[in-house]
């Protein structure tokens, strides 16, 4: 088993360029069960260590994934703010090719100017149009608000062109899925074509299925084995299989070795109050970290496994990242192309993600019984204090005990 799967996934070649990416989802509240809107970032990058941060400094606070290194919080990879505007962005590389400039990489500035000023899809456009040309972009930025609002604006530095997920002309079953190629680019320039595919197979599935919704993407498409392009999910391989390593080359699946985080927010229907929204965020490796949710109404003291230290990084990151050295560790040559996958999973149910899945389903039983009660009792920062202090022992403690063993 294992010298196969090794000897197929040799024969597909990748880039640096398709190693930092993303793969991203905006989806429709017409389309969701609890007609609530999401947006989705699995973000790849050289930046292995992320943190939150919360801001006050402009019209509406906000919540920001920002790199660890970023001290003063400068540039932001997505977030959301008090109105419930959401925002996140995938890179793109089939447009500005014939741009010879230094302005460029302004994708994580803008997203903190947006947070800071906007508060619907309207008010985005129109900064969209007021940015100084060249813009300095090329990106697929993903949007939603507390309005209904869901789309994709793919920008490069003279221009934006809207995706409407809520027009089923553009998204018939209400969600867009983009990788590193515009849908306006240069034919084959971009990358991530087979991430894009492996995400619309897994996207088409749970629709098909009733089960489009924000714990289905954290745990399933951030966490997904599936290689679109051989029909194979590693996953079910390894729990059938007792080889005690079994590698794949893991450049092409959605969560790989340039995985550092991921973001999935769940905003509020129209007419519901925007301080509901839910910023989930896989801080460090998706496939050894938990999901940790929070509120801008709960103000600038975030739990505290998610934000910096002294040393710089938060002590959830760092946790995680000591679990994704035993997923990859062969660091010699081209060894960090290859996951192990029995590290995270397999047929003795031992491995490291078959551990803090349970962690995390408990952290969504009671995230969900909290948020029914403030729904119906008040959403109050003290209260959400008091279950960001839960959470930050209930995981840390978890992830010790993990590390430990």
């Amino acid at each position: 088993m294992k010298r196969i799967l090794i000897s197929t996934f040799f024969l597909i070649a990748i880039s640096a360029n398709n190693l930092f990416a993303c793969t991203t989802a905006v989806v429709s509240g017409k389309y969701t069960k609890d007609g609530r809107p999401i947006l989705w970032k699995h973000r790849d990058s050289d930046f292995n260590d992320n943190k939150l941060m919360y801001f006050t400094d402009g019209k509406y606070n906000y919540i920001g994934l920002v790199n660890s290194e970023d001290i003063k919080g400068e540039q932001v990879w997505g977030g959301t703010n008090s109105t419930g505007f959401s925002i996140m962005n995938a890179a793109l590389f089939d447009v500005n090719l014939d741009y010879n400039g230094d302005y460029r990489d302004r994708e994580g500035y803008v997203m903190k100017m947006a947070l800071q000023q906007c508060s619907s899809l309207e008010d985005f456009e129109d900064f969209l149009n007021n940015l100084q040309i060249p813009k300095g972009v090329a990106a697929s930025f993903g949007v939603i608000d507390a309005k209904g609002g869901a789309a994709y604006y793919e920008t490069d530095n003279n221009r934006f062109v809207k995706f409407d997920a809520n027009d089923p002309r553009v998204a018939p079953n209400g969600y867009l899925v983009r990788t590193n190629f515009a849908f306006t680019g240069e034919k084959d320039k971009g990358y991530g074509y087979i991430r894009y595919e492996s995400a619309q197979d897994l996207f088409a599935n749970a629709f098909a299925t009733n089960n489009l919704n924000y714990q289905t993407i954290i745990t399933d498409f951030s966490r997904s084995f599936y290689h679109s392009l051989l029909k194979t999910d590693y996953r079910k391989l390894a729990e059938n299989s007792s080889d005690k390593q079994t590698f794949v080359n893991s450049g092409d699946l959605i969560c790989r070795n340039g995985s550092v985080s991921a973001i999935v927010i769940h905003g509020v229907k129209k007419g519901e109050a925007p301080e509901f929204t839910t910023m989930w965020t896989v801080i460090g490796f998706p496939f050894t970290a938990v999901a940790v949710p929070t509120w801008v109404k709960g103000g600038k003291n975030l739990p505290k496994m998610l934000i910096a230290e002294k040393n710089g990084k938060a002590p959830l990151c760092d946790a995680i990242l000591k679990l994704k050295d035993q997923c990859y560790p062969i660091n010699r040559s081209s060894g960090y192309k290859y996951l192990n996958v029995t590290a995270l999973v397999n047929n003795e149910n031992t491995g490291i993600l078959q551990k803090i899945e349970p962690i995390e389903q408990n952290i969504f039983q009671k995230t969900e019984k909290e948020l029914s009660n403030w729904r119906i009792n008040l959403m109050e920062k003290d209260k959400i204090q008091t279950y960001y202090k839960w959470m930050n022992n209930y995981v840390m403690k978890e992830y010790k005990t993990i590390l430990e063993n």
